[in-house]
C-alpha cells in the first residue's frame, strides 16, 4: 500500500468494493461487522488516503472493530487481504490493490476459520449468493456437510475433523428453559386475583378475568468434559461446542478432568474460538494421560458444586466412565453430584456401538445417577442434546433411600 497505488486501487469504485470483500472477510471470520461499520470504513479509507498503510489500517480498525479482543485477527487479515492479492485472487472475482516495492513478507492467517474465509466464505459474498459465477459447487458443499453430520468424529480425517470443529459451533443451543418465581400475564392459566382487584378498584364493572403464568429462563449448564487419551477428539468437540454454548446462552461453566479437575471457563470466554481453545489447553495440564473421575468429581463436589449448580443448573458429563481410580469413590462422588444437580445427561461416545454394555466398574457405577445416557459421537447427535434435556426434564426422577445404602437415582 506504501508508495503508487495499482490502476485498480485508483478507482474509487474499485478501493470501496476492497473494503466491502475486506468487511465481508471479517465477518466470515467471525468478528461482528454490519453494515454500517462497512460504510464508515468505506467513508475512512477515502477520507485518509492510500498514501500510508497505517493510516489505512488504523483507519479500518477504527471503523470495523468492536472489540479490543479481535485486534489479533484483524492485524491477520489485514497482512493477508492487502499484502498479497494472489492470496485471495484464486476464488475471488475482486481485484485487490497490489503493495508498493519493498513489500514484506506475507503473513499467514493464525487460524483455519481466517483461512477459510479467505478462500471461500468472502468469494461467495462478492457473488451476491451465485454460487455458479464463482466456480463452487454449492450441492457438493451442502452434500459433504451432511455426509459428515453422520461420521464419528474419531474416524474423521484432519480435513474432516476441522470442519466438524467449525459446524459443531453453528449449532443450536439446546433449549432447557425452567420456571422462577415470577409471574407474567398469560391468556391462560390461573386467575390472577391481584391484577382483578386492582382493576376493578379502577372500574367496578369490570368482567374480564386475567390469566397468569410462571416466567420462564434458560437454566444455567455445567460441562464436566474428560479429556484423557480414550476422550482426546470428543473432548476438543466439546469444547468447541461448549464455546459456543457459552456466546449463546448465560450462565455457562465448563471444566474438564483427567487426572485432575481444571476450571476452563474463564480461558473459553474469548471471544474468539482458536484462541479460546489455545488458552484452555494452556491451562490444562492433564490432557491426553489418565483418568480418575471418582476423585475429579469429588473434588468438583467439595470445592465448585455450590457456586455453579444453583438456579435449577443441568449438567453434562461428557466421559466414556473407563475410571483408572479402583477406589470404589466414583458412585459416592456421582450420587452427590446427583443432589446438587437439577438433571445431569451423561454423553458417552461408547454408546455408538449397537453391542454396548455398561460391564466397566465406572460405567456401572456412573448409571444409577444419571437422567439421560446418550451418545455424542457425531454432529447429528450433539444436534439432539436439546431434545435429550427436555426428555430428562419430564421425565422426573424418583428418590429412594435404603439402610446403609447411598441415595440413588432411577
Amino acid at each position: 500500500m506504501a508508495g503508487d497505488p495499482t490502476p485498480a486501487s485508483r478507482g474509487t469504485g474499485t478501493l470501496a468494493r476492497n473494503v466491502v470483500v475486506f468487511a465481508r472477510v471479517l465477518r466470515a471470520a467471525g468478528l461482528p461487522v454490519g453494515l454500517d461499520r462497512t460504510v464508515a470504513a468505506v467513508r475512512a479509507v477515502d477520507a485518509v488516503g492510500l498514501e500510508h498503510r497505517e493510516d489505512v489500517r488504523a483507519a479500518l480498525a477504527a471503523t470495523l472493530l468492536g472489540d479490543r479482543e479481535a485486534q489479533t485477527l484483524f492485524d491477520a487479515a489485514f497482512e493477508a487481504f492487502w499484502r498479497d492479492p494472489r492470496l485471495v485472487e484464486r476464488s475471488m472475482a475482486a481485484r485487490l490493490p497490489a503493495p508498493g516495492a519493498g513489500g514484506e513478507p506475507t503473513s499467514e492467517p493464525p487460524s483455519a476459520r481466517l483461512a477459510q474465509a479467505l478462500a471461500g466464505r468472502a468469494a461467495a459474498a462478492v457473488q451476491d449468493g451465485d454460487g455458479d459465477a464463482a466456480g463452487v459447487d454449492r450441492s457438493a458443499a451442502w452434500s459433504e456437510q451432511e455426509r459428515l453430520k453422520s461420521r464419528d468424529f474419531d474416524s474423521m480425517t484432519v480435513e474432516e475433523f476441522r470442519e466438524a470443529c467449525r459446524l459443531v459451533r453453528e449449532l443450536p443451543a439446546p433449549v432447557d428453559p425452567v420456571p422462577v418465581r415470577r409471574w407474567r400475564t398469560a391468556r391462560r392459566g390461573p386467575m390472577d386475583l391481584r391484577a382483578m382487584l386492582r382493576g376493578m378498584g379502577r372500574d367496578p364493572s369490570l368482567a374480564s378475568v386475567p390469566r397468569r403464568a410462571r416466567r420462564v429462563r434458560s437454566a444455567p449448564l455445567v460441562v464436566l468434559c474428560d479429556v484423557s487419551g480414550s476422550m482426546d477428539r470428543y473432548a476438543r468437540v466439546m469444547l468447541h461446542y461448549a464455546h459456543a454454548l457459552m456466546r449463546q446462552r448465560p450462565r455457562v461453566a465448563v471444566f474438564t478432568f483427567g487426572t485432575r479437575l481444571t476450571d476452563v471457563t474463564r480461558a473459553l470466554r474469548h471471544r474468539d474460538p482458536d484462541e479460546a481453545l489455545a488458552h484452555a489447553a494452556r491451562a490444562v495440564e492433564d490432557w491426553h494421560g489418565g483418568t480418575r473421575i471418582g476423585p475429579s468429581l469429588d473434588e468438583f463436589n467439595r470445592h465448585w458444586a455450590r457456586r455453579v449448580l444453583t438456579g435449577n443448573a443441568a449438567v453434562l458429563l461428557v466421559t466414556d466412565g473407563l475410571d483408572r481410580a479402583d477406589d470404589g469413590s466414583l458412585g459416592e462422588a456421582a450420587a452427590t453430584l446427583a443432589r446438587f444437580a437439577r438433571r445431569i445427561v451423561w454423553l458417552n461416545p461408547l454408546l455408538r456401538w449397537d453391542g454396548f454394555e455398561p460391564r466397566a466398574a465406572g460405567v456401572r457405577a456412573l448409571l444409577p445417577h444419571v437422567d439421560r445416557h446418550v451418545p455424542v459421537h457425531s454432529l447429528e447427535r450433539l444436534q439432539d442434546l436439546g431434545r435429550a434435556l427436555a426428555e430428562a426434564g419430564q421425565a422426573r426422577p424418583r428418590w429412594r433411600a435404603g439402610a446403609g445404602s447411598t441415595t440413588i437415582r432411577q
